[in-house]
């Protein structure tokens, strides 16, 4: 059963403490799918300006919706389109301090301001991206880069 966290305000024991729910909501899963699940659940709640917390995965050479919280969002990205596609296609995490200024943007929510996109990739092979977006402008840093890439290490096991 999931009770409420106090996520603490320094972002080193934030993410300490998100790591560990993570950990918890996940760890017991052989299923890829399902950890994803329950990341995206654990992040939605952990990140409280995020509007959208979520998994695109590559299938046949695009981007697929996976599991995600938040709104209804566009189901399939072509590489290099949108944060997301761009991720993919530099083979890097993004990060986006306002999405109107992000040529090529892909909206769906107007009231999505910042973004991060990670690519998560199995050895050398690419396997989709983690996505979040706020409705706030530059919610997301360079710390949140690092933090959320041990998260996805963690996942993908």
């Amino acid at each position: 059963m999931y009770k409420d966290i106090v996520y603490p305000a320094d972002r080193a024991e934030f993410y300490r403490t998100l790591y560990n729910e993570v950990k918890l909501y996940t760890a017991d899963s052989e299923d890829f799918i399902s950890r994803l699940s329950n990341a995206s659940a654990v992040l939605k709640i952990a990140f409280p300006k995020a509007n959208w917390a979520g998994f695109y995965l590559e299938k046949d050479g695009k981007l697929v919706l996976g599991p995600f919280q938040g709104r209804p969002a566009v189901t399939v990205i072509e590489k290099g389109k949108g944060v997301c596609g761009a991720a993919w296609e530099r083979g890097e995490a993004i990060v986006v301090e306002e999405v109107s200024c992000f040529e090529g943007h892909i909206a769906c929510d107007c009231n999505t301001h910042s973004e991060i996109v990670l690519p998560i990739y199995r050895g050398e092979k690419f396997v989709g991206v983690l996505d979040m977006d706020s409705v706030e402008p530059a919610y997301f840093t360079e710390f949140d880069r690092e933090g959320l890439k041990q998260i996805l290490d963690l996942i993908n096991k």
